[in-house]
This record gives C-alpha cells, sequence and structure tokens, in this order.
C-alpha cells in the first residue's frame, strides 16, 4: 500500500467520537471536523466501528462499494496523507458486511470483512463474517486491523513468529457494561502478541438502549498505556517506536516459542 521509506516512529491518531444514529451525511460532517482539529499531521487515522451509521442492523444504512463513505474515505486521504481506517455497513452481491476498510492517500484501498459477528445482538442475522485475516504493510510497519467483537477470540489475533505484525488495531462500538472486558483484553492482546496494540471505540449512547463510555487506548508490547482516552469526545495523536519494539523481541524472544497451530473454517 506505500512504497516511500520506512518509519522508525509511527504516528497515529485516534478519533473517539459520539455517532449520530444512521445519519451517514452528519456523521461524515462530524468526523471531517474532527480530522481537521488535529493538532498536527499524522500517519494514520484510527475512526470507530461503523463510523457511519453506529452498530445497527438495519441494512437500509448499507452502502454499495465506492459510494459515499468510500468517497469521503478517499478525500479525507488524500487530504491528510494519512492511511484512514474505520468500518461501515456495505451491501455487495446482495448480502451484507461490517466492512473494515484502510484507506490508502492515492485513493487506493483494501478491506476486510468482520469475522466474528456479535450473536448476542443479532449482527449474525444480517452481516455476512469475513473469512480472513488482513495484515497490511504501510511505512515499514506490519498492521493488523480487526473489528469489535474479534477482541474475545485470541487465535484469531495470534501473532506469528513466522510473520510477526508490529501493531494491532481494533475499531469499536464497545458498551460501557462490559468495559472491564474490553480494557482487559487490550492489554491481554498486546502482552500476549508483544505488539503495540491500538482500540478506538465510540462513545455516547444508541436507541437500543446502550451507552458508550469511550475507553480507546493506545498500549505498547507490555500492555502499558501510551494514552488513555476518558469518555469525552477527543483526538489523540500517539507515536509508536518500532526500534524499541524490535529491540525488546529480541531481548524476550516469547514469540519463537509460540504454539504452532491451524484455523479450521
Amino acid at each position: 500500500m506505500y512504497t516511500g521509506q520506512p518509519k522508525q516512529t509511527l504516528s497515529v491518531a485516534l478519533i473517539q467520537t459520539d455517532l449520530f444514529w444512521e445519519d451517514t451525511t452528519a456523521n461524515l460532517a462530524n468526523l471531517e471536523e474532527k480530522i481537521a482539529l488535529l493538532p498536527e499531521p499524522a500517519d494514520i487515522i484510527v475512526l470507530p466501528e461503523m463510523f457511519n451509521s453506529g452498530f445497527t442492523m438495519n441494512t437500509a444504512a448499507a452502502e454499495p462499494m465506492n459510494f459515499t463513505t468510500t468517497r469521503w474515505m478517499k478525500q479525507m486521504a488524500a487530504q491528510t496523507k494519512a492511511l484512514i481506517i474505520g468500518s461501515f455497513a456495505v451491501k455487495q452481491d446482495g448480502k451484507y458486511y461490517n466492512r473494515l476498510m484502510c484507506v490508502n492517500p492515492d485513493g487506493s484501498y483494501i478491506f476486510n470483512d468482520k469475522k466474528h459477528l456479535f450473536s448476542f445482538g443479532k449482527e449474525n442475522l444480517t452481516y455476512t463474517p469475513g473469512k480472513s485475516r488482513l495484515i497490511i504493510d504501510y511505512k515499514g510497519w506490519k498492521i493488523c486491523p480487526l473489528v469489535c467483537y474479534d477482541l474475545r477470540f485470541p487465535v484469531w489475533s495470534r501473532n506469528l513468529a513466522s510473520d510477526p505484525y508490529d501493531l494491532l488495531i481494533y475499531v469499536a462500538n464497545w458498551p460501557t457494561r462490559r468495559a472491564h472486558a474490553w480494557n482487559t483484553l487490550l492489554k491481554a492482546r498486546a502482552i500476549e502478541n508483544q505488539s503495540y496494540v491500538i482500540g478506538v471505540n465510540r462513545i455516547g449512547s444508541d436507541p437500543n438502549g446502550l451507552t458508550y463510555q469511550g475507553d480507546s487506548v493506545a498500549l505498547d508490547y507490555l500492555g502499558e498505556p501510551l494514552s488513555m482516552l476518558s469518555g469525552v469526545e477527543t483526538e489523540k495523536i500517539v507515536s509508536f517506536n518500532k526500534t524499541e519494539l524490535d529491540a525488546y523481541r529480541v531481548a524476550f524472544p516469547a514469540l519463537a516459542d509460540a504454539d504452532d497451530f491451524q484455523i479450521n473454517w
């Protein structure tokens, strides 16, 4: 996705915001304003899950590819010269997907569909699950972006010594009532995978009676916070150092002792 020089220090903007229910126009306008407020350029900008609608099972909110939201992401990526990451509901070939998009400044993109659908919220009755994990190479960093409920399934995010990633990103609509799990599992994923971890969650409430307290966070490879966002609308740029990550993995090569396994579909 990126052909320039590798960067040892990667800057990532976390956008934590409330969402307007099933209102693409309002959400994109709101997010565009927040992106414009970033105090400095970032290499990557991360948005919440279903950032243009909220976590809805209403298929009327889904869009075809290369429609309003895709074009907006391309516009934001071009203007900021950053990789834009976030998910939204997509309609394709008669099916619906909670699709995570990674849009490059040159307008090219790669996507991955949410693998673990939240059956407790009947997401599995509306959307079709993804069938592959995505690891992208951007500015010399290997990045694994996943969606919300995927956080609960450590096998899916397992870092492999044969092809390790450096940064694990989760975009989410994770409710307040399960905030303890969010905060605990993000730390676990960082520690067990010896990876930087980002979790970007929304705040506010939705018509289903759910509230969201945010708790967006950036963690280092020890599970220690580099930045923790409170339950308000905010934007934060966090820097990650690949030299430090590589040195830690050499000094403590736990990934080399990991179990071999194969995922069966």
